[in-house]
């Protein structure tokens, strides 16, 4: 299934791990990766002699279930994104009502695809001084932001270690770059109106051809790269099945010289940034058409700008989490961070937009302490992991000393390396509470748009099956990667999402 960006969320995506990297399992390994380990002793002995804790990084092989998933994707997301935004274009937001007509013969494929707009020069300029405004910003401006706000981590900041045992620098400016974004946005729409702030949604079909554009470039482009001039050879996953590399990525940290990377480029911008500008829009055309906005498109704007500013906020957080350590960049990073995540993560603003909804004053101080309480939950728990790892265990949690258990791994180049697995505070509740926060805030977004319509629920829907997925994914590698020390953990902490459920 779709994975980590998409699961964006970049947001969320904080690897199960409250200490240490997360990283998938390490399958077949390459010959010359085991020639290397072969030259290593473990306490003094050789392999043989010793007990080689797990090893990681992502699988070699593929089996013929992730191959047919990975060709049902490849053929069948992109138009999953043109149904939900084709339906609230020409259906009013009705995700059945096209299907009937199409079992009624009432239409036809080409006629929908025909009504559609198409790709126009005006959306592809748009497109283009947004995406180059965004590289500007990542290359040229380096973080200040960090020098005169209070607990900001910004600047050049260390990455998690490859399974190549390489530490990456970064430069860390999502937070300055989405303020001064914003800041123009704001300047724009009430003193130089350049141009209309519904732009984004006047435009908003033709930008997703665009969008496509991008995302197909880029992920071909960094296939390509990873045979031909990789920035790290040992670093790089060939699996022996053209598909598979193509969607999961070969390359680990695809870089164009020493500070554009393409994984924290395209995971923070252009998609997230531009997630609370195409709400504002959205809000501005609600304004536009009905003469107000309602009180659920103010619940939806707000909700997600605090987990967008969450995330660059936490942006140094995130080189830690698993889109930075354990995903290789394909195109179910660079097609989903251009393209789903953008049309998809902003179905409840478009819904409004179609269908303004203004709730009670019981049903939006429900929504609103729903995404506040989700919100406390997933933010605690990440901080808890945060502060355990900064201070190697020496903080207090809920008021105590942090209990945990000592665990090792190997990287691929033979390195042995240690870390502790947290059993205190949330990370004692259950082993991925930061998920469970993560989806009722999920929720709060789709139940801020009123239960008339199916379509604002997808977004909690795929978030379910996301995160269970990716809980059982994360297992089966950090199994791999801690072998017995893991089981101890699960011992230790046996809930996975919710405590005596699952």
């Amino acid at each position: 299934m779709i994975v980590s960006t998409w699961s964006g969320r970049k947001k969320r995506r904080a690897c199960l791990l409250p200490v240490g990297l997360s990283t998938e399992m390490n399958g077949a390994v390459a010959s010359e990766a085991a020639r290397r380990r072969a030259q290593h002793s473990v306490n003094g002995k050789t392999p043989e002699e010793g007990q080689q804790p797990a090893q990681w990084g992502r699988a070699w092989e593929v089996d013929w279930f992730s191959l047919s998933s990975v060709i049902g994707l490849l053929c069948f997301a992109p138009f999953l994104v043109f149904y939900f935004v084709m339906a609230c274009d020409q259906y009013q937001c009705s995700i059945s009502q096209p299907l009937l007509e199409l079992y009624q013969g009432e239409t036809t494929l080409l006629s929908i695809w025909s009504q559609a707009p198409s790709f126009t020069w005006t959306a592809a300029k748009i497109y283009s001084i947004w995406v180059f405004f965004q590289v500007l910003l990542y290359m040229c401006v380096p973080d200040v932001t960090h020098k005169f706000i209070p607990g900001y981590v910004g600047g050049v900041q260390d990455g998690a270690r490859t399974p190549a045992g390489l530490i990456n620098k970064y430069e860390v400016n999502g937070l300055q770059c989405w303020l001064i974004t914003h800041a123009l946005w704001y300047v724009n729409a009430h003193y130089f109106h350049w141009f209309s702030p519904t732009i984004i949604f006047d435009h908003w079909i033709p930008l997703m051809w665009c969008a496509n554009i991008l995302g197909y470039t880029v992920s071909s482009f960094s296939f390509i790269k990873a045979y031909l001039f990789p920035t790290s050879s040992e670093d790089c996953k060939f699996t022996g099945n053209i598909f598979y590399n193509y969607m999961m990525g070969i390359e680990f940290n695809p870089r164009i010289g020493k500070w554009f990377d393409f994984k924290l480029f395209f995971n923070g911008r252009p998609g997230i940034v531009a997630w609370t500008l195409i709400n504002l829009s959205y809000m501005a055309k609600q304004q536009e058409l009905y003469g107000h906005v309602t009180n659920s498109m103010i619940l939806v704007n707000v909700l997600q700008a605090i987990y967008v500013l969450d995330f660059f906020w936490n942006e140094a957080w995130y080189l830690k989490t698993i889109d930075i350590c354990h995903d290789h960049f394909g195109w179910y990073l660079g097609w989903g961070d251009c393209v789903w995540l953008p049309y998809l993560y902003t179905l409840q603003g478009l819904y409004l937009v179609y269908h303004p909804v203004q709730l009670s004053n019981v049903h939006t101080l429900a929504v609103l302490m729903l995404g506040l309480v989700g919100y406390y939950i997933f933010r605690s728990t990440n901080h808890q992991k945060d502060l355990f790892r900064r201070t190697e265990g020496s903080c207090s949690i809920w008021g105590k000393k942090p209990a945990y258990i000592e665990c090792s791994y190997s990287s691929t180049d033979g390195g042995i390396h240690r870390s502790k697995l947290l059993t205190s505070g949330f990370w004692g509740v259950a082993r991925h509470l930061n998920y469970t926060g993560d989806l009722m805030g999920s929720l709060a977004y789709c139940a801020a748009c009123g239960f008339g319509h199916i379509l604002p629920f997808f977004y909690i829907v795929y978030m379910t099956i996301l995160l269970v997925h990716r809980c059982v994914r994360d297992e089966h590698r950090c199994s791999s990667k801690y072998g017995k020390d893991w089981k101890r953990y699960t011992d230790a902490v046996p809930d996975r999402l919710i405590p005596g459920v699952f």
